[in-house]
């Protein structure tokens, strides 16, 4: 996959601030705070760069206050790393193609999904604010 870049100050120019603050300050929006509407081609994309993330076949409901997703559309939609921010272990998510912060993962997500689907034991846990659930971006 192709990698953008642009500098901070285009960034500033182009983002809303909260989004700014998530994606490239690693910030987080309070749970419950925002809700996100269903994708209306079934793909949630990256609200900074458009990258295709999640599928709304892999949303669910995890209760969490944010946005969970069993697994992302493609292997390199998103990117991981270490995160010891909070004097914890986690493991943050990043958009695949701007590097953009959504969210985490974590392995308390659903093995199975109604109807028998088999899921991968994961939660990505998503900003609203990351995503955008458009085709236009």
């Amino acid at each position: 996959m192709k990698k953008i870049s642009k500098s901070d100050a285009e960034l500033k120019r182009k983002l809303d601030p909260q989004l700014y603050h998530i994606a490239f300050e690693k910030g987080t929006e309070a749970p419950f705070s925002k809700t996100l509407d269903p994708a209306k081609d079934g793909i949630y994309r990256c609200n900074v760069c458009g990258n295709e993330l999640f599928s709304e076949e892999a949303k669910f409901e995890s209760g969490t206050g944010w946005p969970s997703f069993y697994g992302p559309i493609t292997p390199s939609a998103v990117e991981y790393a270490q995160d010891k921010s909070l004097g914890i272990s986690r493991t943050e998510i990043t958009c695949g193609k701007c590097g953009a912060h959504l969210g985490h993962v974590f392995d308390d997500g659903p093995k199975t999904l109604p109807g028998g689907k088999q899921a991968t034991g994961k939660r990505y846990c998503v900003n609203c604010v990351s995503l955008n659930p458009n085709k236009e971006k």
